[in-house]
């Protein structure tokens, strides 16, 4: 595929010659990074990212653990009563791809690195291809900061900037396996992959790998078109072992995962009646037919609108962001508004409940994509253009149901994902890599120079002159359609009413038809600036193309003025939603300090007990820091907790919130901060009847009517060894004597054989019980609880947490890390040789 890369001759110059150009792009990426998040570098700030604020509290406990001990904690007790870790703060000694991006990131901060990286991956990816350093550098650029990349990292989601950032080496693996050298693309893909996966962001690699499949349909019809099936099948065999060994070195991650899933709010409920639509109201549709993953409707949420579509090339054409500041000489300003309030204004007038920013691609890369659809060779387009496609038809969701029902209820594993407007993570991909290609081909055009000696001096300046000529109106073409669309966009600007669904709400709160007259005003103006500021950054680029073809611009400074277009246009976009105002001089840990009411519950030092904050339960981890709680911060909760959330806990259930160890209630109350709650059951008790019931909604529902402090409700359906009983527990004791995040010990005293509930969520895959040593079954009781028959006398029960699946995953990811070593060191020293080979050749032609 010569349009997108050719086998470069072997280099008679030095090799630190050959290096140079490298080295200085690597350096300026490392500038580039330092330099957008200097409040970092060089003030001593952080970025206030709320989702890693969050993510230190819930995983705070495990990491104190691991500091202390020198091994992880599998579970936690910091959120909801108790979950696994693999989810929250969990590593797998096994899985030495941590050690490559730790080199990779050369020290740099996090976000600060995660930049980086998706600036140097997006370069590996355009020089693997055969583009010149300058061009490559552009096309990274524009592949790092495209304005998705620095808003995801506004809100705190690092582990899915991490897993984009590597997505062009697997891309880029994937291309020279199949047009160049299917050695070196094998070992790329499956480093690529490797990195990808590591970071564990399974949707954006779910993402990466549809646009995979596309290029793979795509290459088969190609290869059976021309009858290289053979060979494409054993380059496909070659990337079939690099993902296996990538899979392979996450798998204990991948493993604990699949298995945790199962039991999450991913899978389906037990349950046959839906949950009350809210407290104390009937319940919703049932959910009978309910399979597993997450419902419709909530994966839908997020669904990105038809007409914001054209936020790929006008940022502001919806507005922008759901709160964005505006200037002092905006139309509230001059109708009155205080300044004080125009810091944060609604200025998104779209069809989202809210949006960070939209997802803004450059109008340089734009215009440059359009240029690829004229310039880069059919494969290559039609892969990226279809892939676009695909991308915006799955961020429409529910704004074009015909297609996207149909696609969440047949693509196998898409409906484990929420938010669909991320699936524009594939055009982020496609669009700046057509677009580079696109550059490449204009400011190239080396596989076009024939040999003088073949045509004639004459016939060779005369084709070189004709494809300038075609080239020069290919660009023409693309500057004239993507200049035609702001201008259509400015047009359709003045029959829009730029009214938003949250008007109504600031009329209630005191907003005046004049304010809200200006406010929309506004918003028309944000659209329109950026449409004459699309023009411009289209304008510039078309001259730079149009220059360089007609002679009267050198390539070198055509490139560099091209690198420097698209860095000012998605600079300029992106410090709109991660500027100044995002960064604080406070750093977690001192985010987290103890309120009044965290250090009166610190006071109590008993071994474990249970948190309630009234504010946000469900959404908060700032209690997690401190205590072991009710609530939480997580998108993958298990779903039995869940269910008792939505069915007991929501509705306030007494002796619920008893049976789960609750002592302490987080007011909010300035007056009386903290509560305690004397109904608290403790750590573990006896039970003087247990009563079994046929079926998990039964167990539930007998939740609103039992006393757990006496009563063990049983599901026979699970559990059918447990049969009705009742227990004289007079003189009866237990205690907990031992307390760690995965290992509890209790010693009791039973005056006869009975039954002991624990105050501990009941995981089936790796809690065992022991009773002085001896392993011994436990049970589920209450539904969410565990449950052991104990022997008359005194004796102690250990519970540890020791998952197989933790192990075992491990093992095998050690093994696929030595694997995928030996293989990477055979390929480098295969290259190494046939290089050698190469330029002896080359001296001898000399």
């Amino acid at each position: 595929m010569a349009a997108v890369a050719s086998v470069a001759p072997v280099s008679s110059a030095p090799w630190w010659q050959r290096a140079l150009p490298h080295v200085l792009a690597v350096l300026f990426f490392v500038v580039l990074a330092c330099v957008y998040f200097s409040p970092i570098m060089f003030e001593g700030k952080t970025l206030a990212q709320h989702d890693i604020t969050q993510f230190q509290g819930g995983a705070h406990e495990a990491q104190e653990y691991a500091k202390v001990m020198g091994k992880e904690a599998l579970w936690t007790n910091s959120m909801f009563s108790g979950m696994p870790t693999y989810l929250i703060s969990l590593h797998f000694p096994g899985d030495w791809s941590t050690y490559l991006q730790k080199a990779m990131t050369l020290g740099l901060p996090a976000v600060v690195a995660n930049l980086f990286l998706a600036l140097l991956c997006g370069y590996i990816l355009l020089v693997a291809l055969g583009v010149r350093p300058l061009v490559a550098v552009a096309g990274a650029v524009a592949l790092g900061f495209s304005s998705y990349n620095i808003a995801i990292l506004a809100a705190g989601h690092n582990t899915k900037s991490l897993a984009l950032a590597y997505a062009p080496l697997v891309l880029g693996g994937l291309l020279v396996t199949y047009r160049r050298d299917k050695w070196l693309g094998a070992a790329l893909f499956a480093v690529g992959l490797t990195l990808n996966i590591h970071v564990n962001h399974l949707q954006i690699t779910y993402y990466l790998l549809l646009l995979v499949a596309i290029f793979g349909v795509i290459e088969l019809v190609s290869a059976a078109r021309a009858g290289r099936l053979p060979e494409f099948g054993k380059r496909t065999a070659l990337l079939g072992l690099g993902a296996a060994l990538a899979v392979g070195v996450s798998f204990g991650r991948l493993y604990t995962t699949a298995e945790y899933s199962k039991y999450s709010n991913r899978g389906p409920s037990e349950l046959k009646t839906a949950a009350p639509t809210a407290p104390g109201q009937a319940p919703a549709a049932n959910p009978e037919d309910a399979g597993s993953g997450v419902d419709r409707d909530y994966a839908f949420q997020y669904s990105y609108g038809v007409g914001e579509t054209i936020t790929l090339l006008i940022p502001n054409f919806y507005g922008g962001a759901s709160q964005m500041p505006l200037s002092t000489d905006s139309n509230l300003a001059k109708a009155g508004l205080p300044a004080e309030y125009l810091a944060a204004m609604p200025t998104y007038w779209g069809q989202q409940s809210f949006t960070a920013g939209p997802v803004y691609m450059g109008a340089v890369v734009c215009f440059l994509f359009i240029l690829g659809l004229f310039v880069v060779d059919k494969r290559t387009r039609y892969w990226l253009l279809a892939g676009t496609i695909l991308s915006i038809l799955l961020a429409w969701g529910k704004n074009f149901e015909t297609f996207n029902y149909l696609v969440f209820d047949l693509l196998p594993g898409y409906n484990k994902f929420r938010a669909v407007s991320m699936a524009l993570v594939i055009a982020q991909l496609a669009m700046p890599i057509l677009g580079a290609l696109a550059l490449s081909r204009v400011l190239g055009r080396r596989e076009l120079r024939v040999k003088s000696e073949e045509l004639g001096v004459a016939s060779s300046e005369k084709l070189l002159t004709l494809n300038s000529q075609l080239l020069t109106k290919q660009v023409l073409y693309a500057g004239a359609i993507a200049a035609g669309l702001c201008v259509l966009a400015y047009l359709a600007s003045f029959s829009f009413d730029f009214s938003a669904p949250i008007d109504g709400e600031l009329t209630k709160q005191g907003f005046t038809p004049e304010l809200l007259g200006a406010l929309r005003a506004d918003r028309a103006d944000l659209l329109r600036n950026d449409v004459w500021r699309g023009l411009l950054f289209i304008g510039a680029a078309l001259g730079v193309l149009y220059f360089h073809l007609r002679g009267k611009l050198a390539v070198l400074p055509a490139a560099a003025i091209m690198v420097a277009l698209v860095l000012v246009d998605l600079w300029g976009v992106d410090k709109r939603y991660l500027g100044e105002n995002k960064f604080q001089r406070e750093t977690i840990a001192e985010e987290f300090q103890p309120s009044p009411a965290d250090q009166l519950i610190l006071q109590d030092k008993d071994l474990s007990y249970r948190v309630l904050n009234l504010q946000n339960p469900f959404n908060e981890a700032q209690t997690s820091y401190f205590h072991n709680s009710i609530g939480g911060y997580h998108g993958a909760k298990l779903r039995r907790y869940q269910d008792l959330i939505e069915r007991q806990i929501s509705t306030n259930n007494q002796q619920v919130l008893n049976m789960l160890n609750m002592r302490y209630l987080i007011t909010g109350d300035a007056k009386q901060p903290v509560q305690r709650n004397p109904g608290a059951l403790g750590n573990a008790w006896f039970v003087s009847e247990v009563q079994p019931v046929a079926s998990p909604d039964a167990e539930m529902a007998a939740l609103n009517t039992i006393s757990p402090a006496t009563v063990a409700v049983v599901d026979a359906s699970k559990f059918p060894q447990q049969k009705a009983a009742t227990y004289n527990i007079a003189g009866s004791s237990i205690a907990l004597t031992g307390y760690s995040p995965d290992e509890l010990k209790y010693r009791y005293n039973a005056t006869q054989a009975g039954l002991v509930v624990f105050s501990e969520i009941y995981y089936a895959d790796g809690w065992q019980a022991f009773i002085d040593g001896k392993p011994v079954p436990h049970i589920r009781a209450n539904y969410v609880l565990r449950a052991l028959q104990v022997p008359a006398g005194a004796h102690t029960i250990d519970f540890k947490f020791e998952p197989k699946s933790y192990a075992v995953g491990n093992g095998v990811s050690l093994a696929a890390s030595i694997a995928l070593l030996l293989a990477l060191l055979g390929v480098a020293g295969y290259v190494a040789r046939r290089r050698e080979r190469s330029e002896e050749e080359l001296a001898v032609a000399v």
